[in-house]
């Protein structure tokens, strides 16, 4: 009636029915489906977790110990990350400063407006002379909003937030986010 054919699905790559992962004629023992070791392109392993790492302190849970910065060690700090020595140290767990990755990204926004008080002095000088406009033309700008940095090292992940209180912070924290940067290499 019909001819059996070999079963694809199977791991013996010639359908004879042998053991898995041997060879069923010569030349064809080396193949194996799928990608061999990872590479380039391929997914690699993950490392190893590491034994714990708690975010915060709780009941039966003990604090990560800080390490006070060597004697005579250039001291940085943004928010509640300190670079100290070669390590960044974080509320929760220090990390290797070489190689670390920083970021900075502004959440922060300047709005300008006319105060109140410019428009009562508009309204009461518009009514002995026309000057009274002038005032009108007073601005007040007033920042809000946060800046967001954020620091990667050893498989760790740390985010702080400052506060803007100009429009001049984020320039000052790209500063500082720079000097981290040229800190880490």
């Amino acid at each position: 009636m019909s001819e059996q054919q070999p079963n694809p699905y199977t791991s013996d790559p010639a359908g004879q029915g042998g053991q898995p992962g041997t060879p069923a004629s010569p030349g064809q023992g080396d193949y194996k489906w799928g990608p061999g070791e990872a590479s380039y392109g391929y997914p690699q392993p993950y490392p190893a977790p590491p034994a714990y790492q708690p975010t915060i302190a709780g009941a039966g849970i003990p604090a990560p110990a800080h390490h006070a910065a060597p004697v005579g060690a250039a001291g940085l700090s943004l928010g509640d990350i300190t670079i100290a020595g070669d390590q960044i140290i974080t509320p929760s767990g220090n990390m290797p400063l070489r190689g670390a990755m920083w970021n900075a990204t502004d959440f922060s926004r300047t709005e300008e407006k006319i105060p109140p008080h410019a428009i009562v002095l508009a309204i009461v000088f518009f009514l002995f002379c026309l000057l009274g406009l002038l005032f009108l033309l007073m601005k007040q700008k007033t920042t809000t909003g946060y800046i967001q940095v954020t620091v990667t090292s050893g498989g760790r992940h740390h985010s702080t937030m400052i506060p803007a209180v100009d429009a001049y912070t984020y320039q000052w924290v790209m500063s500082q986010v720079n000097q981290a940067r040229a800190l880490s290499m």
